[in-house]
């Protein structure tokens, strides 16, 4: 409480790391980025599969960097180390494993208030960048208890050799499909609408293709009605009157914003409970912005997000009145390390 830092990040993924580094390249000492989770890029760590491929240019997305983090095409362990390097070379603030409960701006102090369970924080400016894929979407129909060890919402747990029903239209199910179905496992794509209107092309052509190979299977048009117990496997039955039994089912069927923590620290939020910012990502709340896929729709871009800190830094810094020397060391950094490759 005797440090009034100038930002507290909210979030540790690609956009709270972003703005870590970008405030800290424009010469602003005081930063402190915050995540419940044990480690940041919690997502990647738990979404990703190992040696996945994560591309600058992600899902057709082509997005040049606007800031100063070189971030390129790489691997989950080369991106997570990747960051490690950039967080401990600006010896950012961390505190892992701490829950925000709540951020209430104080007009008198002209600072905000982030309180945790166990100790509070004050900042000038906050960012909040939590995302929206810590809280994936569920189905409506119940999941029996007893089969819930073989229902996913990522890829975690899965094995080769698996009969493996995904369920979903989107890019991160066929993501999930085809990946699944070239690790030797017996995999079905299972969609509610009879044809694709939200994956990129690359995806989508993998997806026929696999499809044409007999790969995978493509089940369009088709709905679950429920799930049930079937000797220690998952039956699934659908709205056309047949069933099948699957040794694991993964739902990737979308994420939704956490609109009750939005509501409770004062954003306003739109008819799709997605906050209200402005062309500056700020919010109605001065000092109040908002980054990455939980306001953006970024579709998971890793350079986009980054982005989003860049810009986040550069409006908090005109807005201030505070001045701060801009530093080189990213710059730097990869100047005198030259073997250090992401």
């Amino acid at each position: 409480m005797t440090t009034i830092y100038d930002i507290v990040i909210i979030g540790g993924g690609p956009g709270g790391i972003g703005t870590a580094i970008e405030a800290a390249v424009h010469g602003i000492e005081n930063i402190l980025l915050i995540d419940k989770a044990d480690n940041h890029s919690s997502t990647i760590r738990k979404f990703y599969k190992d040696n996945k491929r994560v591309d600058k240019d992600w899902k057709g997305q082509t997005v040049d960097i606007e800031g100063n983090i070189p971030f390129m095409d790489g691997t989950k362990e080369t991106t997570l180390d990747f960051f490690d390097q950039l967080l401990d070379e600006e010896k950012i603030d961390t505190a892992f494993n701490t829950e925000v409960e709540n951020i209430i701006r104080n007009e008198e102090e002209d600072c905000f208030l982030i309180t945790t369970a166990t100790q509070s924080f004050k900042a000038i400016a906050v960012v909040v960048t939590i995302g929206k894929m810590g809280k994936p979407n569920k189905p409506s129909y119940k999941i029996p208890p007893s089969i819930k060890e073989y229902v996913n919402y990522n890829l975690d747990k899965c094995n080769e050799g698996e009969k493996i029903l995904v369920v979903g239209g989107g890019n991160s199910a066929a993501e999930y499909a085809y990946e699944l179905a070239d690790e030797s496992n017996t995999v079905t794509l299972v969609y509610r609408k009879a044809d694709f209107n939200r994956l990129n092309p690359e995806n989508e052509d993998i997806l026929y293709q696999y499809n044409g190979q007999e790969k995978l299977r493509l089940r369009m048009d088709t709905d679950i009605d429920s799930v049930e117990n079937e000797h220690g496997k998952v039956k699934v039955n659908f709205n056309d009157g047949y069933f099948t039994i699957y040794d694991r089912v993964i739902y990737a069927i979308g994420g939704t914003a956490p609109v009750d923590f939005l509501k409770k620290i004062g954003i306003e939020t739109d008819e799709g409970g997605k906050p209200i910012y402005d062309e500056h990502y700020r919010t109605n709340i001065h000092c109040l912005y908002v980054a990455g896929d939980i306001a953006f729709n970024t579709g998971g871009s890793i350079a986009a997000a980054l982005n989003h800190g860049y810009h986040i830094v550069n409006s908090f810094m005109r807005r201030s009145g505070k001045i701060y020397a801009h530093t080189d060391k990213i710059a730097d950094f990869f100047k005198d390390n030259p073997t250090f490759k992401h």
